[in-house]
Order: C-alpha cells, then sequence, then structure tokens
C-alpha cells in the first residue's frame, strides 16, 4: 500500500514537472505598436518569444491607425505590450485599458528615455532609445522565463555591439556636417539631425505637419525662401506620411536643386532597425558629397 502512495505521488510529480516543462517551453508572447520595436524584440528575444507588431504597413499613415477587434484580442492575450508613448500610439493605452491582463509587462518607450508629450515623439531615429529598450526587454524577459535568461543577456550583448557601427556613422558624419543647415517636412529625422549637430530650420512648419494643422503663411514663406534661395542645404521628407504642403516643398526643392532624403515611420520589409538607421545615415552623407572635400 505504501509504494503505491509513493507511486502515485511520484506519478504526480512528474505531471506536475511536465506542465512545467511544456509551459516553459511555449513562447513569450509580445505585442509591439510599430514594427522597429517589434524587430528590436525579435532580437532579444530570438526564438523563445513570440513578436506581433501593430504597425508594419508601409503605405500606411500611422497617425490615421485605427485598432480593429483583432489587434484588441492580441493585445489581451500579450505577456508584454511596447508602445511608443507620448501621443504617438494613443490608440495603445485604450487598448490595454479596455483588455486588463494581470502580470502583463507594459513598456513605453518614452518613459525610458525621460520624453514627455509635446516633445518630438519620433525618438526611435535615436539609437539610445532603442539601447534603452533592448536592455529593459532582457530584463523583462528574463524575469518572465528565467530558463533563458543566459540568451537574453547574450541577445543584448550582441545587440549593444550592433548599434555601434550607426554610432560610429554619427561621429563621421558629424566631422563634417556639424553647423550644416537643413530643413524638413516633419521631425522624423529630428534626433538624428541633433545628434549630427546639424542647424534645423523651419521647425514651427514641421510641428503643424506633423500635428495635423496648417502652418502659418509666414513659415510657409520661410520655408519657401530656404529652398529658393539655398539657405539650406538638404530638405528631409517623410516619405509615408505626407500632406499637399509638404509635397509642394518637396517639388520646390528639386526645382532648386536641394538635395532631399527620404525618411519613413516604419521600419521597411526585409531590414533590421540597424541597416534601416545606417542607410538613412548614409543617404544623408551621399546627398552633401560636397562637404567631404
Amino acid at each position: 500500500m505504501q509504494n503505491r502512495a509513493v507511486s502515485i505521488v511520484a506519478a504526480a510529480g512528474l505531471v506536475f514537472l511536465s506542465l512545467l516543462q511544456a509551459r516553459a517551453a511555449e513562447p513569450v508572447n509580445i505585442v509591439a505598436s510599430e514594427n522597429f520595436y517589434g524587430d528590436v524584440a525579435q532580437q532579444i528575444g530570438g526564438n523563445t518569444v513570440k513578436v506581433m507588431s501593430i504597425l508594419s504597413n508601409p503605405g500606411q499613415d500611422p497617425h490615421l491607425f485605427e485598432a480593429s477587434p483583432a489587434v484588441a484580442r492580441s493585445v489581451s492575450k500579450a505577456q508584454i505590450v511596447i508602445y511608443n508613448g507620448i501621443d504617438y500610439d494613443p490608440w495603445m493605452p485604450k487598448l490595454l485599458k479596455g483588455a486588463k491582463s494581470p502580470g502583463r509587462r507594459e513598456i513605453v518607450v518614452a518613459d525610458l528615455v525621460g520624453k514627455k508629450t509635446g516633445d518630438n515623439s519620433h525618438i526611435w531615429y535615436d539609437p539610445a532609445t532603442m539601447l534603452a529598450l533592448a536592455r529593459t526587454l532582457s530584463e523583462a524577459l528574463a524575469e518572465a522565463d528565467p530558463a533563458n535568461r543566459d540568451q537574453y543577456e547574450e541577445h543584448f550583448a550582441a545587440f549593444r555591439g550592433s548599434i555601434k557601427p550607426i554610432e560610429d556613422k554619427i561621429t563621421e558624419l558629424k566631422g563634417w556636417l556639424e553647423g550644416t543647415p537643413v530643413t524638413a517636412t516633419e521631425p522624423v529625422f529630428g534626433y538624428m539631425f541633433q545628434a549630427l549637430g546639424m542647424d534645423v530650420r523651419n521647425k514651427q512648419f514641421q510641428l503643424a505637419i506633423m500635428n495635423g494643422t496648417e502652418p502659418g503663411a509666414s513659415d510657409v514663406a520661410a520655408f519657401e525662401s530656404d529652398l529658393k534661395d539655398h539657405k539650406v542645404k538638404l530638405l528631409v521628407y517623410n516619405n509615408q506620411a505626407s500632406t499637399a504642403l509638404a509635397a509642394r516643398m518637396l517639388k520646390l526643392a528639386k526645382e532648386h536643386n536641394i538635395p532631399v532624403v527620404g525618411v519613413q515611420e516604419t521600419e521597411p520589409p526585409g531590414k533590421t532597425y540597424q541597416a534601416w538607421m545606417l542607410g538613412r545615415l548614409e543617404a544623408v552623407g551621399k546627398a552633401l558629397p560636397k562637404l567631404t572635400q
């Protein structure tokens, strides 16, 4: 009788262990509001995570996005949710509020780097932002899946190393571009401009376009003058989300032989975050070759 009881206890223990192993084998479910955050989550998590990026269509205007019931269901099942914050993706806090989930980790990227409402919301164009996210993710994943802690730490170290070429390219370009007057239709590239030390003009115009309001007549006139009179050496154009007025400035820049570099608000298909950022920096360097001499 005693042997039978021992056997029952042992069998129950094996069943419990099997359940734990099965649970541990399940990937950590992550939902990211934008695909560049989803990319970082995949790089840090590797094959032990399942990542869904809500905004991933390069032809989609992020400012016009409306969440569907399917998106809400995905958010409700997530163990980790990542979103930009500071009013860039205002639909995400609403989804989270309507889909309560005990134990879910919510990572607001803007909070990681001390950005507040009113700051330039395109914070992923600062590599330091992505490093902060990668570090936080590695810690969150180690907590959710301690059996793979070493893997997450290794992936973060690899990610840190992969950001260095971007930092090196910024340092290289800054050597000849610092102080160069530039302009943009929106402040999408703003943090990179800042890192490069470039003199950004027409900021009021950019903010108005970003916020969906009409720039003042004097702001429009100043922008046109900068292009016609070659007061700026480069125009950065948001080729994913535009307006008739922004398109007019693009046309004017081309007519007056002002170099143009396009930027996006969604990571292009088939590219990593690292390749995307390096590509935009290289495009800026290529657009201003005379300044390298």
